[in-house]
This record gives C-alpha cells, structure tokens and sequence, in this order.
C-alpha cells in the first residue's frame, strides 16, 4: 500500500469513526506560553492579554494569580468569574477568554515528512495520525512506522506505530493521543542495492516481504547479458557481510547488495 493510499484511507476513516478533532468533545486545555485575552462583560477596564507562565498561571487584576494551565477556557472563565464575584468586584460576572496564541500544547513532527516542524494542538484528542497529517504525511522514501517519544507520569515515553498495518485492519487503539511536547519521528524506509547486469542499478524502497525476482523486476529486470544464475546477494549478518545465494521466490533484506553477473553463453 503506497503513502497516497494511506492518507485517502486516514481521510475515510476521519468521516467514519470519528478521529477527527472537529468531534472531539473536550476543549483545549491552556498550557505554558500561551497567550490568553480576557475581558469581562461592561467592565473594559479589566481586559487583559496575558501569556502563562511556565506555573500555568495568570496574573488577573482584583483577583490576582490564576491557575490555568491545565484548564479549558471555559474553565479558565469560571475561575476568574468566581474570583471576582467572591471578592465582591463584580455581581455577576461575564468572563470571557479568547486563546490568542498557542505555545505551550506543541507537538514536533520530524523525520521523512512533507512539511517538518512544530504544530499546536489547538484542539483535544488530536492523535498520531492527526499529527502525522499536520506535518504533510511521510515523504516517498518514509517508512512505514511512527514513533512517538514524549513524558508521561515523570518517565520518558516511547511508542511506536505501523501505519500501514493500522489503516489494513490492525489494532486502532495504537493510534493513541499526542501531547504538549511529543516528537513524532519517521525514519527513512529500508533500502536495498542492485548493481550489475540490470536495466536499472541502483538503491530501491524495499516493500513489504519483497522477494528476490520483486526485487530484479524493480531494477528494470535483467540485461540480455545478465543470467539469473549468476545472482549473487551480499547481507550484513551481525558484524559481517558475506555472500549467499537465494532463490528467486526467497526475501530479501535491508541493506542486501544484488549483483547480477554476465553470462559468458
């Protein structure tokens, strides 16, 4: 299955089983380095823009140090509105909160993808392959596993995703939610070499359980000098690299060199 197939897919799964963020039923939680506007309804004089601090806090006129990160807007509204009518500032408060800039709820996208780089999460239970989508989805020469590395509870944590294994009916549930300060990475794909009497050596993608004749074929098949007789496949085993011969329905490696001989008859 190529990367095309993979996001067309990813799209059809948005519509139907709700992945999308846009069904989340949480709102976005307010984390360190965002800005936050708040102003209160017919009192002007309290609007504010505030960025939070790395405590997760906010500094509101008559009320004081706010706790926010952490919180939804809507929270963030009903904290400050309780400050306020507690305090006697306000009688009935109407707070609002406007998230001006996100900072705080990042996560890195890098490796083999169309466009690398830092995303906000601007809504909940964005997951990997909504994030994966954010960074323009893996380049022709990604592989096919995502791994996620992150903090969770203290600890460092890592995970990692095959993508096309979950989109051909694997396991949805290890498409798992990312957060602030996650780093999704995807490597380059597994290569392997073909040189010698072919129409086309080079370095090829190796596929899935790609075979030896799989693997001559993408090389443009032999020349009419080569012989597949002469087929001769040099492999990395530990900290040597030997030759060995295989037949032609057998798979290759990673990192395998396919030379093909000239035919001397």
């Amino acid at each position: 299955m190529s990367w095309k197939k993979v996001w067309m897919a990813f799209a059809l799964l948005i519509s139907g089983v709700g992945l999308s963020v846009a069904h989340a039923a949480n709102e976005y939680t307010v984390g360190p380095g965002d800005v936050l506007r708040v102003s209160v309804f017919q009192n002007p004089d309290l609007t504010t823009e505030s960025r939070v601090s790395e405590a997760g806090t906010i500094n509101f006129p008559l009320v004081g140090a706010v706790k926010v990160g952490g919180r939804s807007p809507t929270e963030v509204e009903a904290a400050i509105a309780s400050g306020l009518k507690s305090g006697g500032y306000v009688r009935d408060p109407q707070v609002n909160v406007l998230l001006l800039q996100v900072q705080g709820n990042q996560v890195s996208v890098l490796g083999r993808v169309n466009r690398p780089g830092r995303f906000p999460l601007e809504a909940p239970n964005i997951r990997i392959v909504d994030a994966l989508a954010m960074g323009g989805g893996a380049t022709e020469d990604g592989a096919d596993i995502v791994t996620l590395v992150g903090i969770r509870d203290g600890t460092v944590f890592r995970f990692e995703v095959d993508i096309i294994e979950l989109f051909s009916g694997g396991d949805l549930s290890k498409n798992i939610q990312v957060r602030g300060g996650d780093v999704l990475f995807i490597k380059r794909a597994p290569v392997y070499y073909i040189y010698g009497e072919v129409q086309r050596p080079g370095t090829y993608r190796l596929a899935r359980n790609m075979t030896l004749v799989q693997a001559l074929a993408s090389g443009g098949g032999l020349t009419q000098r080569g012989t597949e007789k002469g087929v001769m496949v040099s492999r990395r085993q530990g900290n040597q690299v030997g030759q060995i011969k295989l037949t032609m329905d057998e798979q290759i490696q990673a990192d395998d060199v396919i030379y093909v001989k000239e035919s001397f008859f």
